[in-house]
This record gives C-alpha cells, sequence and structure tokens, in this order.
C-alpha cells in the first residue's frame, strides 16, 4: 500500500506542476489510491462530506463573514487615523502607525490578504504622501499584514486544528505573543532603517486629538477583546466565539458607526460563499486524501524515519522550518498545510514537540510565502496599490523578511513564547 501511495503522490505532484486546480488533483488522487487499492471508490464522497460534519469548521466561514463586514463598513480607517495619532509623531512614524494597524486589524480579520487590502491603500497612500518611496510603503505595509494570521482570530489556524485536531482555542491563545513580537520586530526595523531612508515624523496632534480618535474606534478596537475574553473566560467556544464576531460587526456597522447600507449585504454574503467555498473543498480534498494517506500508513512510516533521521527537536524544527518556507514559495498557504500537517505534525508530536506550539511555527512560516515570490499574494496586492513593479517590490520586501525570520527562529527554539500564554490561560 505504501508503494503505490507513493507513486500515487509522484503523479499527484506532477499534476499540480502541471497547473491543475489543487482541490482536483488531491481529489483525483484519492480516488486513484481507492482504484489501485481495490477498494469502493464510494468512500470518497463519504469521506469528503464527513469531513464537513464538524462543528468546528463553522468557525471559518463565520470568521470570514466578520472581516468582509468590518472591511464594508469602513472600520479601517478609524483605526488608521488613531494609530497615526498615536505613533506618526515619532521618525518613521508613519511606517509605526502601518504597523500598529495592521496589529489592531489582525484583531479583526485574521487574514493576511484582507489585512493588506483592507488597510493597505489607506497606509501606503499616507506614507508616500510623507515622502517615503513606494516600494518602501509598500514593503513596510505587506510585511505587518503577515501578523494578521498569527493574532487571533485567524482562519489558518482554524483550520489547522480541524485538521491537525488541536483546540483552536490553544492556538488562538499562543498566537497572542508571536504576532506582538512580529509588531515590535519590525518597528525595531522601521527604527533602524528611518534615518537612511528619510523618513518623516508630523507633528504630535495633541491628547485632545488622540483622545477623539481614539473614542472614534474604541469599539472597533473591542472587536478582538469581545472575541478573546468570551473564550478565555469560558462563555463561548472558537466557533461561537464566530457568531458572536458576526454580530458585533453588524452591530458596529448599522448601529455604532452607520457606515453599512443593508444594500450591501447582497455583496457580502456572496463574497463570503465565494471565499467560503473555496476553502470548503479544499478542506474536503484534503481530508479524503489524508483519509488515503493514514491507511496507506505513510505517515507513520516517514515519521519514525525522521525522527530516526534527525537526532533533535531542535534540529527537526529547523528542518521543518526550511521546508515550509520552501513549499510556502511555490504554494498558496491553506493548501500548503492541508498537505503537510498529515506529515509533519507526527514527526513533531515524536520529538515531543507540542502541537499547538508547531501549529503557530507552520501558520507563520507558510503566510511569509505570501509575501515572497513566485506567488507572494500579499506581494501582488500591495504592488498593485502603490503602482511599483513586482520585480521592484520582490528586491525591496527582502530586508523587511529579518524581522519576521528572526520571530520565526525564536518561537521555534523556545517554547514558552507559543505555549507560556495557553498554560497561563487554561491552566494545562
Amino acid at each position: 500500500m505504501i508503494g503505490l501511495m507513493l507513486k500515487v503522490s509522484g503523479a499527484w505532484f506532477a499534476a499540480i506542476l502541471a497547473g491543475m486546480p489543487l482541490y482536483v488533483s488531491m481529489g483525483l488522487a484519492a480516488l486513484a489510491v481507492l482504484w489501485l487499492g481495490g477498494l469502493p471508490v464510494t468512500i470518497l464522497p463519504q469521506k469528503m462530506a464527513g469531513s464537513m460534519n464538524s462543528f468546528p469548521i463553522i468557525a471559518a466561514p463565520l470568521f470570514i463573514l466578520m472581516g468582509n463586514i468590518l472591511a464594508a463598513a469602513r472600520v479601517t480607517d478609524r483605526i488608521v487615523t488613531f494609530a497615526s495619532a498615536a505613533i506618526g509623531w515619532v521618525r518613521g512614524g508613519y511606517a509605526h502607525a502601518s504597523i500598529l494597524t495592521s496589529m489592531i486589524f489582525a484583531g479583526m480579520v485574521g487574514s493576511a490578504v484582507a489585512d493588506a487590502a483592507g488597510s493597505g491603500a489607506i497606509e501606503v497612500r499616507a506614507m508616500t504622501k510623507a515622502g517615503y518611496r513606494p516600494e518602501t510603503a509598500a514593503s513596510i505595509t505587506a510585511a505587518a499584514a503577515t501578523i494578521g494570521p498569527i493574532i487571533p482570530p485567524s482562519l489558518p489556524m482554524v483550520i489547522y486544528g480541524i485538521t491537525a485536531d488541536v483546540s483552536i482555542g490553544k492556538l488562538f491563545m499562543a498566537g497572542i505573543i508571536p504576532g506582538l513580537l512580529m509588531g515590535g520586530a519590525l518597528m525595531t526595523m522601521v527604527m533602524v532603517v528611518a534615518k537612511r531612508e528619510g523618513m518623516t515624523a508630523k507633528p504630535f496632534v495633541g491628547w485632545r486629538a488622540l483622545g477623539r480618535a481614539f473614542l472614534d474606534c474604541f469599539f472597533a478596537i473591542m472587536t478582538p477583546v469581545v472575541i478573546l475574553g468570551g473564550m478565555f473566560s469560558g462563555y463561548f467556544t472558537p466557533t461561537e466565539a464566530a457568531a458572536v464576531a458576526c454580530l458585533y460587526a453588524l452591530l458596529l456597522g448599522f448601529v455604532v458607526y452607520r457606515t453599512l447600507e443593508v444594500s450591501q449585504l447582497g455583496p457580502i454574503l456572496v463574497e463570503t460563499a465565494e471565499t467560503t467555498g473555496l476553502v470548503t473543498v479544499l478542506v474536503m480534498a484534503a481530508s479524503a486524501l489524508g483519509w488515503c494517506l493514514s491507511i496507506s500508513r505513510l505517515p507513520q512510516t516517514l515519521a519514525p524515519m525522521i525522527v530516526q533521521t534527525i537526532s533533535s527537536p531542535v534540529m527537526f524544527l529547523l528542518m521543518a522550518n526550511v521546508l515550509m518556507l520552501v513549499v510556502g514559495c511555490f504554494m498558496e498557504a491553506l493548501a500548503a498545510m492541508l498537505i503537510l500537517i498529515p506529515i509533519l505534525v507526527p514527526a513533531a508530536i515524536g520529538y515531543g514537540i507540542d502541537p499547538v506550539q508547531f501549529g503557530v511555527v507552520m501558520v507563520l512560516n507558510l503566510i511569509l510565502g505570501t509575501i515572497h515570490p513566485p506567488i507572494g499574494v500579499v506581494l501582488f496586492v500591495v504592488t498593485r496599490i502603490a503602482g511599483v513593479s513586482f520585480e521592484t517590490m520582490s528586491r525591496a520586501i527582502l530586508p523587511w523578511l529579518v524581522p519576521l525570520l528572526v520571530v520565526l527562529l525564536a518561537i521555534s527554539i523556545w517554547p514558552p513564547l507559543t505555549l507560556w500564554l495557553p498554560h497561563v490561560l487554561t491552566g494545562n
């Protein structure tokens, strides 16, 4: 069975490289395993449908819906105004404000692409008007957008938790400190390059204006507090938190800020359905293929081989980081995650690595792939916003990867950075 699985896996990767949609290639690979292995092919639709019979997976479309509602309600404008007032007065203040905006926005949408698209245009425009080079402004915006899937709520962490059978609540808690570290590391980088790049500061707006800006976006900033506070206090599960977040987003749009129109709900629901459909079909196909992998015992065979070959957990994490960074260069993050989880997570557990820590490491690795070529989805978004060539952006983003890689290394070799907060808040 293992030999058959290896042959099918080879054909599957060839299909991916040939440009076949990932969910199609996954489904066909699973079908081939069943057919060539003499198993009933009717198992395939059963496994695909069964993967959707999961309460936690409901969180995915709900968090997507929440992000779309907040974007349509133009909540980002208020956050950018507050961040600029709070930190725009220091050298490189516009860049610092962009990073702070992404950190706040991360607690609402949980997506790097949504972060870059939602606040990117405002941030890039403000920085270029202040004299920043367009590629520098776009690079800072792109790098800061990677914080989105790390600070909860996070769609990739929901998918990881469902696929790897790990507590989504603990994953959310584990992402808070790394997300803050990413923001701090990027701000440190801004301080280093501010003078060389000629980054300017604007006059302090005054405490009264700062207070008004804070009050104007107070209820928006409370979004992650509502989500995480309810989860940590035990009032609702991560899935229920997603539903509460949607209701809160509607409250902000219709009642608090009154920037949302009933006519916008139709397009919002359509966009949410399109995104959810893409995520769902990937999860269904990956679930069927994952079941085929499990019955072939390929992961169970590869995991001990990896453990025997590599001498220590730290070396395994370094190897896994390199592998995931390379994969992230060529494949969309969610798709890569669904492929790598059945192979790498059992091996990580074999080394005694907590799957919660490994989940944060995996998400950060693969999200970094969104800001460097050749795939670089976030890079494409900010390139269009800034009006610069993709080649120019590919060079400009490289220095801004350094602080993010430092954080990645830190959370890989020092588990308390990811596990301390879940331990404190849950007691285990």
